[in-house]
Order: C-alpha cells, then sequence, then structure tokens
C-alpha cells in the first residue's frame, strides 16, 4: 500500500462496537464522553451523583478570612472545590498570596482558568495520601474545602505537620435513586461493555441506584480509591487509570476492553 493510500485511512478506532457507562456529574461529564467517542464507543451518560453548592455559615466565616489573608494554605481536592471560589470570591484577587494545593490536573487546570496563575502544589499522585506526602512543614492556618462525604485524616495529618487546618464543606454530593432509563435497560439487558468511576461516591451512587448489574462489564477507575471503593461493593476492577487522570480513564477503558486486557481479568 502506497503512503498516499495509507494517509487517507482513519484513525483507530479501539472502541468501536463498545458501550461505555459514564457515571461522573451531567457538567462534568462532557470530556470523558467525547473522548470515548472519538475511539468509537457508544457513551452512555448516568451521572451517579450530582454536585450542589453548600451553603453555611461555616463555609461563609471561613472565605471571609481567605479574603483577608487569614489562610496560609487553601487546599482543593476537586474541581467542584475551584466552582464553589468561582461563585463565591469577588474574583481571583481574593486569595491574595496565599498558596494553593490542588489535587490532580483537572481541579490544577480549573484553577489556573480562575486565577490566572499556576497552583503551589500539585501532588505526583493526585490523591489525598499523595498530598499529605508532599504537603510541606510548617505553621499557620489551612483551609481544606471539601465535599461533604470527603472522608476523614487529610486534617489530621496536616496537623501532624504543624498547621492548624479549618476543613469546610464546599458542596454537597446528592445520589439518585435510579439512572437515566437509557443506562439501565443497556445495563439490564447486559449490552454494557463498561462501566468507569472518577470518585468513590460515584461508585456508591451507581450501586446505590441500580442494585444488581447483568453482564459483567469491565470496571474502569480513575485511581486506586476509588477502585477500593468499587472492590468493597463487590465489583471486580479490571482497569486503574495511570496517571489519575481522564486520558489515564479512557486507556484504561481501552485496555480492559482490548483482547489481552479481557485475558488479564479472566486470569484474576
Amino acid at each position: 500500500m502506497s503512503p498516499a493510500v495509507a494517509s487517507n485511512h482513519a484513525p483507530p478506532r479501539p472502541l468501536a462496537g463498545r458501550t461505555v457507562v459514564v457515571t461522573r456529574p451531567a457538567d462534568q461529564s462532557a470530556p470523558l464522553v467525547a473522548a470515548l467517542r472519538r475511539l468509537g464507543a457508544r457513551a452512555i451518560v448516568a451521572p451517579a451523583i450530582e454536585i450542589v453548592p453548600a451553603r453555611s455559615a461555616a463555609l461563609t466565616r471561613a472565605l471571609r478570612d481567605l479574603e483577608v489573608g487569614g489562610f496560609a494554605w487553601l487546599v482543593l481536592t476537586s474541581r467542584a472545590t475551584v466552582d464553589m471560589l468561582v461563585s463565591r470570591l469577588d474574583g481571583p484577587r481574593a486569595l491574595g498570596a496565599t498558596s494553593v494545593a490542588a489535587i490532580g490536573d483537572g481541579t490544577a487546570a480549573a484553577f489556573r482558568r480562575y486565577a490566572r496563575r499556576e497552583p503551589d502544589l500539585v501532588p505526583a499522585a493526585f490523591t489525598t495520601a499523595g498530598l499529605i506526602r508532599a504537603f510541606p512543614r510548617g505553621a499557620g492556618r489551612v483551609l481544606c474545602a471539601r465535599a461533604d462525604i470527603a472522608p476523614e485524616g487529610l486534617e489530621d495529618a496536616l496537623a501532624a505537620k504543624g498547621w492548624s487546618p479549618t476543613r469546610v464543606d464546599a458542596y454537597r454530593t446528592l445520589m439518585p435513586s435510579t439512572l437515566p432509563r437509557e443506562a439501565r435497560h443497556a445495563l439490564r439487558a447486559g449490552e454494557v461493555d463498561a462501566v468507569t468511576f472518577t470518585s468513590a461516591s460515584t461508585v456508591r451512587g451507581f450501586v446505590g441506584a441500580l442494585g444488581e448489574v447483568t453482564g459483567n462489564p469491565k470496571v474502569a477507575c480513575i485511581g486506586p480509591v476509588t477502585a477500593k471503593e468499587a472492590r468493597a461493593h463487590g465489583l471486580t476492577v479490571h482497569a486503574v487509570a495511570n496517571p489519575h487522570t481522564i486520558e489515564g480513564l479512557v486507556e484504561g477503558v481501552v485496555r480492559a476492553l482490548s483482547p489481552r486486557g479481557r485475558a488479564g481479568a479472566r486470569r484474576r
């Protein structure tokens, strides 16, 4: 075949004919859905959680302190925490000289768009444990703006390094009573080849909304914490993203659905 003919070939579509369920919140699912569809997949959006703003006196006080320089550090653990800043602060100038730590590329990218500067710390491992390892020792107040259902441990670890952490709920996580009809029908008919999870809460929301899954779809998780939650709910994890990004998750789906990936899953 001549080079000219080869150059006219369409890019490879390793997920052609495959159906993948995306459990991210609806307003965050577009990049993952687009990436899966570019590779040929039928991507079904089935939000397993909904993110809603938190409204509390504690959050209002913390943001007021942040605006007057009352915190040495601000810890952002998800894109939703950045969205909260956008909605509640009077522009990025309100952050002043506060140092910012962001977990994950998505969180860091959202912060860059908002603040037009780099976060001061992005841990190499996109997990809370990775943040704890990377966080410097020091003294001063640290604002930990987190999900209402985020696990304990971060604040104690920061205190052990000399800091004075303040935890507030940046947003609340709601879980649906059921999944969208298209997802329910595809899952119960055994038509789904893979399900993606991007947080431990998406696992809990998915299992709680659906109950029994038919057809044994492959499970792809964005990181080890999410994978641990999936296993705790009786799911077999076939791929964990590496790196823990949307791109890494898509690669994990491709890996899990390749002939080699399916053979590896059977051996486990």
